[in-house]
């Protein structure tokens, strides 16, 4: 068995075993990228408010009014998602999340949203667990999409021409023959098209399943170093004081606007129990969880412990939380997610179009032998 025969072999198996999960993944994918948009369009009475020439509510008063709404909830964090989008108030007990949307302006009450119910949430625990527990069902992602990429990079090696006068031909699809021609060359030409921005989207995919590959980024671009030690928490001692305070979390969140007062969304973490620090982040757009800088401030007088502005992050940290936005294509904006869409569209039609040649070889083989 020669060389590509060999390849040929591994791209056939390893496809038709992981074929179901990337094309539920691929497809989720595809989904999932315009969630934010197709909201504003469907939940904009409650997501977009009329910007005002005044300051946002400080992350106290929302908290007294999400007690109002869900007295039995306790709240996680205050998100401010833009000047002219609501605040929400995250908020969970025993039984559920809820997720409470305030005019971050006036404070008034617009809406409460249980992500148990909601289709985008839904979608997006198939893309990540396939709705199974997350310790299961992210493995099973996990190993289909390194396949994925094992798949792409086989199916290169096979379908490379041998000479250069066949470059034009394995490069275009004849639409003139046979649909089965036609679906051969579909699947070797888009698989070539969209190797290398389809390997991008699921290694960036990766790091949310495996801690290893996102430690394996960041010291790949700071060429060593431990990521856990520049993103480690600072802690302070409990016993010189007595509690948490609001006006903590008030001073905190002014601080961070003044630290980033370009920025367009911020989020203050809430402290769980005694001597939890108050974490705080900023991002320089509203919706786009990329170039974020984060402070860190004591849960009892709101004094800052420690800064980590964007700019001061090594690059292989800010790669690391660039993740998000390059495997939704979100860093780009709208082009971005563009592309992202018709990559994973193209990439959940892979198996299908593979599972085709597969059959059609198949039934051709055992008409053969039964000849």
């Amino acid at each position: 068995m020669g060389f590509k025969s060999k390849i040929r072999f591994i791209h056939k198996w390893l496809g038709l075993i992981s074929g179901l999960i990337v094309f539920i993944v691929s497809v989720t994918g595809c989904l999932f990228c315009f969630h934010d948009e197709i909201k504003d369009i469907t939940r904009k009475e409650w997501r977009l408010v009329e910007p005002q020439n005044r300051p946002f509510l400080m992350p106290s008063v929302l908290q007294e009014k999400a007690k109002k709404v869900a007295p039995e909830n306790k709240q996680s964090m205050v998100s401010y998602y833009g000047k002219e989008r609501s605040a929400v108030v995250y908020t969970y007990s025993d039984t559920e999340n809820l997720y409470l949307y305030f005019n971050p302006y006036t404070g008034e009450y617009l809406k409460s949203e249980n992500p148990k119910y909601d289709f985008f949430i839904i979608v997006e625990y198939i893309h990540l667990y396939l709705l199974l527990p997350d310790y299961i069902g992210k493995h099973i992602i996990g190993g289909a999409t390194i396949i994925f990429i094992l798949l792409l990079i086989s199916g290169i090696i096979q379908w490379w021409p041998k000479r250069k006068n066949d470059l034009k031909r394995v490069f275009t699809i004849k639409w003139s023959a046979k649909w089965r021609r036609v679906n051969y060359d579909w699947h070797n030409t888009s698989g070539f098209y969209i190797s290398i921005i389809a390997v991008i989207i699921a290694i960036s995919g990766l790091t949310f399943t495996y801690e290893w590959v996102g430690d394996g980024i960041y010291k790949a671009f700071n060429f060593g170093g431990d990521k856990a030690v520049e993103i480690k928490a600072p802690v302070i001692d409990t016993t010189k004081f007595d509690k948490n305070t609001s006006i903590a979390i008030d001073r905190a969140f002014i601080a961070t606007m003044k630290q980033q007062p370009k920025s367009e969304m911020f989020y203050v973490m809430l402290p769980q129990q005694k001597g939890d620090i108050i974490n705080t982040g900023a991002y320089p757009h509203a919706l786009r969880f990329d170039h974020q800088s984060n402070y860190f401030f004591h849960p009892n007088d709101g004094k800052l412990i420690e800064s980590q502005p964007y700019d001061k992050k090594s690059l292989g940290l800010q790669v690391v939380e660039m993740n998000y936005g390059i495997h939704t294509g979100q860093i780009l904006n709208l082009p971005g997610k563009i592309i992202a869409f018709i990559v994973s569209l193209i990439a959940a039609a892979l198996p299908v179009t593979g599972f085709i040649i597969w059959y059609g070889r198949r039934k051709k083989s055992c008409k053969k032998l039964k000849a």
